[in-house]
């Protein structure tokens, strides 16, 4: 199996960018479709960003959309999420997550493996 470290959350102000990273140990990240969940406090996990097991295909929430970007470098086994033009809005814990087949998808529950998790705090 594979385990997830996110890293990059922080405390930044409204309008400022962050990039989180997803490490991946244990097995190689190319076989797995990834993505990437935020849940803020007293609201249900959401879906951010999915990226192909190749990195061909990424689809991304309606509400990042044009702010935030995923990516993936295989060769070092890390996922990427680019967030922009943060919003306080964007605050939330962020999960990265692992599917062990090659497509995207925006159901957690359709993920195998989970990271603990980075917080990230945006003030206004």
């Amino acid at each position: 199996q594979v385990q997830l470290v996110e890293s990059g959350g922080g405390l930044v102000q409204a309008g400022d960018s962050l990039r989180l990273s997803c490490a991946a140990s244990g097995r190689t990240l190319n076989k797995y479709a990834m993505g990437w969940f935020r849940q803020a406090p007293g609201k249900e996990r959401e879906f951010v960003a999915t990226i192909s097991r190749s990195g061909d295909s990424t689809y991304v929430a309606d509400s990042v959309k044009g702010r935030f970007a995923i990516s993936r470098d295989n060769a070092q086994n890390t996922m990427f999420l680019q967030m922009n033009s943060l919003k306080p809005e964007d605050t939330a814990d962020y999960y990265c997550a692992a599917r062990a087949i090659a497509y995207i998808s925006a159901s957690a529950r359709e993920y195998d493996y989970w990271g603990q998790g980075t917080q990230v705090t945006v003030s206004s």
